[in-house]
């Protein structure tokens, strides 16, 4: 398993999803944010269930910057309960990994 992860957040519109990945890439608590927009999410919020059209970010870090990344996500987020899901990077390109080890430096 490698030192870094893939983190999963949804955001409320694209606008949202491009100020937070450029204010966590001036932080370098990312290396990368890919934006995916119009993600249909459904969800159950307050007893009910419910539906939003939103953006999904993906983004890539170090595992040992996790917790500084989910403070500054909820400190700028939209959202009262925010979704901040992190996965393992078990393998991947050498190179890759190289670029997000020397992106968060």
């Amino acid at each position: 398993m490698t030192p870094y992860q893939v983190v999963l957040v949804t955001v409320s519109d694209k606008e949202e999803a491009e100020r937070l990945a450029h204010t966590l890439l001036e932080a370098k608590l990312v290396a990368c944010a890919n934006i995916i927009d119009g993600v249909n999410s459904f969800f159950r919020w307050q007893g009910a269930i419910d539906h939003a059209s939103e953006c999904l970010m993906v983004l890539k870090t170090k595992v040992d910057l996790f917790e500084d990344l989910k403070s500054a996500i909820k400190r700028s987020h939209s959202y009262d309960v925010p979704e901040i899901i992190a996965l393992p990077i078990n393998n991947g390109n050498k190179d890759y990994l190289d670029w997000i080890e020397d992106s968060l430096q």
